[in-house]
């Protein structure tokens, strides 16, 4: 199957912790760096999600912010450092794309943001996601 999401992460399932609905599900990427995801019971169960299983991070390119630094005091619990490789800017729109450990995120964010930050290439950000906002994919 082919997907649009540009961010698609391999990692391994580090912990699932359920709930009446709703699980959280802890995603060790290659570089160790983990992603919280929060997903529905029924499917932990239909993907046959456990520890030690591979899995792939899915995220929209629209639900993928920047900041310039680690932020403090937010709930959005994903917040992956990496570096503004290439920004693409538009009318109203920008996609930027990030390096990271392990591979590289792209952000769609708005010109005015992309310009009142100062993006660049080299620039250092920091990428926050909602564990809302994560999907997962198994094999």
């Amino acid at each position: 199957m082919s997907l649009s999401i540009r961010n698609q992460l391999p990692g391994t399932v580090a912990a699932v912790t359920t709930g009446e609905v709703m699980a959280t599900v802890k995603v060790r990427l290659a570089s160790g760096v983990e992603l919280t995801a929060a997903v529905t019971l029924d499917a932990v169960k239909e993907l046959g999600l456990h520890e030690g299983g591979a899995v792939r991070a899915l995220v929209k390119s629209t639900e993928v912010a920047l900041a310039t630094g680690p932020v403090a005091g937010l709930s959005i619990r994903n917040q992956i450092p990496g570096t503004v490789s290439e920004v693409a800017t538009g009318g109203a729109m920008a996609g930027v794309k990030v390096s990271v450990d392990g591979g590289e995120l792209t952000a769609a964010i708005t010109a005015d943001a992309a310009t009142d930050l100062n993006l660049a290439a080299g620039t250092p950000v920091v990428a926050l996601i909602k564990s809302t906002e994560i999907s997962l994919a198994t094999a």
